[in-house]
Order: structure tokens, then sequence, then C-alpha cells
């Protein structure tokens, strides 16, 4: 039974173990249903791969963050300068707007989540209420056409209030890849304390 370490992708068992293990997969006939040894075909560990990354791109933490009032506020500002207030076209308007605010710290939440002029004129007041107030606008979620209470709780500030907006990335994230590589890991240490693919049973033959 003792663990062998020099070749972990060959073998990590010891040639006892595998003499042993040979003898009571001949022994074995699992009811008349034969189990050969091969390698797991590497197109199929490639689609696993694939499936996973896939997976794992698609939901990343990231891509599922709502839009914050917070990213909009330097809009608000723009708009009300006597640049855009003297275009008279709502599109070429968006379009400046955009382009003077190019760079910011919020340039690709802003990207995943244009707005037009009409949505802005429905946030405007919203936002500029909430601001006075002293709120911290990461806080409060764009939804629609309205400014609302994120309805995520994060770690809690200095004043004891919660922080209620989305984080980069986030803990079920982690827990996930733990366990995918806990599962992989286990596999794969499975499969190499049995005997090496190039033994092949006979099934009695």
């Amino acid at each position: 039974m003792t663990w062998v370490f020099d070749k972990p992708l060959y073998s990590l068992s010891d040639a006892d173990k595998n003499e042993a293990d040979k003898k009571l997969w001949e022994a074995e006939d699992l009811g008349g249903i034969t189990e050969d040894n091969n390698r797991v075909p590497q197109p199929v560990v490639a689609l696993v791969f694939l499936t996973v990354l896939t997976a794992f791109a698609i939901t990343f933490p990231l891509w599922g963050q709502r839009p914050t009032a917070a990213i909009y506020v330097d809009y608000i500002k723009t708009m009300d300068s006597p640049e855009i207030k003297a275009i008279d076209n709502d599109v070429s308007a968006m379009q400046r707007i955009v382009e003077a605010n190019k760079g910011s710290q919020y340039t690709p939440q802003l990207e995943r989540h244009p707005v037009t002029m009409d949505d802005l004129r429905v946030l405007k007041p919203q936002i500029e209420a909430l601001a006075k107030s002293g709120v911290d606008l990461k806080d409060y979620t764009v939804v629609g056409p309205q400014v609302v209470l994120a309805n995520f709780e994060g770690n809690k500030r200095a004043d004891g209030t919660r922080e209620r907006f989305q984080p980069w990335w986030d803990k079920g994230y982690t827990i996930d890849i733990f366990y995918l590589l806990a599962f992989f890991l286990g596999v794969t240490i499975t499969i190499k304390r049995l005997p090496p693919n190039n033994w092949v049973p006979t099934h009695h033959h």
C-alpha cells in the first residue's frame, strides 16, 4: 500500500500494490461486466476542461455586476455643461458625454451599461437627491428607470453600515474553484493509484 511519488503521472502505487490490484481485477467479473484499463481519452479531458473554463468565463462575477448610481454621476455633471446643452440632437449629445468621460474609473462599467439622454434625464433627479443626502452612491443600483438600494449585503463599514455593492470577485466563485480543484485532484489520485494503463486485463481469456 506504499505511495510512490517518483513518477506521479505514471503511478502513485508501489509494485506490490499494483500486482495485488491486477489479481483482484482479474478475479472480479463484476457480474459479467468487464472493465478494461484504458486511458481517459484526451479529447474527453480537453472537453471537460473547456466546459469548466467556459462556465467560469460566463459566470464571472464582474460580468454580473449591476450598474450603480455612482457610475453615472460624471455623465449627469457633463450633461449640464454649456457644450452639451448647445447640442440639439440627443444622440450626438450622448456621444459627446461618453467621449468626455472616457478614461474614468467607471469606463468599463459604463461600456457594459450604456444609457441614452432620456435615461439620464430620468435618473438625474434621483441620483442628485441621493448625493445630497450623503449616502454612498455605490450602494444604489439602477434598475430600469429607478435608482434603488441594492439587495447585496457586503462587509461592514467603520460607521456600522453595510456595503451594498457587488464586489468584482465573489466568495462563491472562490468556493467553486476550490471544489473543482479538489475534484480533479481526487480523480487524478484515484486513477494513478490503479495499475498503469500499459497493463491490460485478460478477463479470463
